[in-house]
């Protein structure tokens, strides 16, 4: 049975990742920081095992792969975000920013850097960075944003970097554009729904080669520059 960690599972793309590889037949490890509120995880049928985790906090990280040392990770999906609240130049809050920054660019490494041995062990050893189009140097053309964009940005270098360091041992490293999706974040008014969004990036991983390490995908699987 393959297995897949998701963070940020109690909601939004996290929930139905988890919904998703479950009813797949996965052994599903949901991640979150407030997990005993997920009841609509704990819901769920199949394998998934919910873990409370705070990704921001080495020791509780450390304390997870502690406890699923035995178990081969077949993929890592570091989902868990947080948006800003977009100030305008000039209005910037820079602790808010070391706050997204924390959660949106440091953590993913930090679960790569404790979960790493779990993947290398797994028959798939795939890591997966939810990022955003908005991370995209080449494609911005407007200006505000400062904080989302750059925690982004910057997770987006986080995978490349991830992907030439963890080549020589099998390691695929991706990000994603998850779309504009109808979440929390994203708003009701947003493009597409989170099984769209899901759907059309389990289709991406379940495709997924060596080659592919070190890019940047839209949900659907068409790439985007950095």
């Amino acid at each position: 049975m393959p297995t897949v960690l998701v963070t940020g599972a109690n909601r939004g793309i996290g929930f139905e990742f988890v919904k998703s590889f479950a009813a797949d037949g996965w052994r599903v490890h949901a991640c979150a920081r407030n997990v005993e509120k997920a009841r609509d995880v704990r819901a769920l049928e199949g394998e998934v095992v919910s873990h409370k985790l705070d990704v921001t906090n080495g020791l509780k990280l450390a304390s997870l792969a502690r406890e699923l040392v035995a178990e081969p990770i077949d993929v890592l999906i570091n989902n868990a975000g947080l948006r800003s609240a977009g100030a305008a130049l000039g209005k910037t809050d820079f602790d808010e920013w070391a706050s997204v920054l924390q959660v949106n660019t440091l953590a993913p490494l930090r679960m790569v850097e404790r979960f790493g041995g779990l993947i290398e062990r797994s028959e798939r050893k795939v890591v997966v960075n939810i990022s955003s189009i908005m991370g995209s140097i080449g494609q911005t053309s407007s200006g505000g944003d400062y904080i989302y964009r750059s925690s982004k940005a910057a997770l987006n270098m986080v995978t490349k970097t991830l992907a030439n360091d963890l080549a020589g041992r099998g390691v695929t490293v991706i990000s994603f554009h998850p779309g504009w999706v109808q979440t929390d974040m994203g708003g009701p008014g947003a493009a597409i729904t989170p099984a769209q969004s899901v759907a059309g990036m389990r289709r991406v991983i379940d495709g997924l080669t060596p080659a592919d390490s070190g890019k940047f995908f839209n949900y659907d699987g068409t790439p985007i520059e950095w």
